[in-house]
């Protein structure tokens, strides 16, 4: 087997998140539902996007994030994700690749144009989020670069991008390239909606395919459908080598085979939780491709997610290396 020369490859939707100070006034105006994230079309994307004030533009997307905490901790990381050939296409890889992480999916030359998050942040601080999805969802098999995937010590799956057949092949693919080559396979279940979407397809992917898996209370409880939260622990254990499973102020659980481990939350003054289960997982990722035990991965894990919730966006503020050697000294 050849030396790994990524930590993690995260595959997932290719966004650019597009960040702008609004008064109310502007979300009335433009019929947006305060507080929420709404699917947006083409020309609603265009419109808004030449409404909108100055603005932050930066790459996104859950396992973009993920990927993004992994590096700020001094990990080796990469990401393959689908943009077009356009302005914000070009603002995704160059964000990204500033950040230290491997970005060479190729872009593409035809068709709908790249994928945005434009967030409007108003005087309370609530985040107003108008997603379109774009080009991202036109990811496959074809982005899948086998040397990359066969560079990583654990190839890193964005449940949110499961819904196109090419996406699944594409999954499908990167899974049995990892495996092939020794190496082992992570799934962020995302989102409850996803999971209500894609259970029964969901549960045969992390039966065949995955290794590790993360998901918050809400999710495992739903890829289960049980109530409580130890019947989804014990219907769990036997489906993956390791589970990390986030319960919001009640902290984690991560359990594998015959070990559980329970890990309290960091103390956090929440600002904005968007990102919280990208970061834990980032910080995961990095513990475990570092060869930590497992509860210091979950501690990493909170440590990543309640630096990242303490200011607006999902990213890191500043480098997290320092912030976890000391939490951890």
């Amino acid at each position: 087997m050849t030396e790994p020369r990524f930590d993690v490859v995260g595959i997932g939707n290719a966004i650019v998140d597009v960040l702008a100070h609004a008064e109310d006034d502007f979300l009335a105006s433009h019929e947006l539902n305060k507080g929420t994230m709404t699917l947006i079309d083409a020309d609603t994307a265009d419109k808004l996007y030449g409404d909108m004030g100055p603005a932050i533009e930066c790459s996104g997307g859950s396992a973009a994030n993920t990927i993004a905490c992994l590096a700020s901790l001094g990990g080796q990381g990469a990401f393959i994700g689908k943009v077009r050939d356009d302005q914000l296409g070009e603002a995704f890889r160059h964000d990204i690749q500033t950040l230290g992480v491997s970005f060479e999916t190729a872009f593409a030359n035809d068709g709908v144009s790249t994928a945005r998050c434009l967030i409007f942040v108003t005087p309370d601080a609530q985040r107003t989020m108008q997603t379109y999805l774009g080009a991202c969802v036109d990811l496959g098999p074809d982005d899948v670069d086998e040397e990359v995937i066969a560079a990583a010590k654990i190839t890193y799956l964005e449940g949110y991008l499961w819904d196109p057949d090419e996406a699944k092949k594409a999954f499908v693919k990167a899974a049995q390239l990892a495996h092939a080559g020794g190496r082992q396979v992570a799934l962020s279940l995302s989102d409850p909606f996803c999971v209500d979407r894609h259970r029964d397809e969901f549960l045969d992917l992390v039966n065949e395919h995955i290794d590790i898996l993360f998901a918050n209370e809400e999710e495992i409880l739903s890829l289960y459908q049980v109530d409580e939260f130890d019947d989804a622990l014990q219907k769990v254990r036997g489906h993956c080598q390791i589970a990390a499973l986030t319960r919001g102020d009640k902290g984690s659980v991560v359990v594998s085979g015959d070990e559980v481990h329970v890990i309290d939350c960091e103390p956090a003054a929440p600002v904005d939780t968007t990102g919280a289960g990208d970061a834990y997982a980032g910080g995961f990722l990095y513990g475990l491709t570092q060869g930590y035990g497992l509860a210091k991965c979950a501690h990493i894990g909170s440590i990543v997610a309640a630096q990242v919730i303490g200011h607006v966006g999902a990213r890191p503020d500043i480098p997290l290396k320092g912030v976890v050697e000391k939490a951890l000294a």
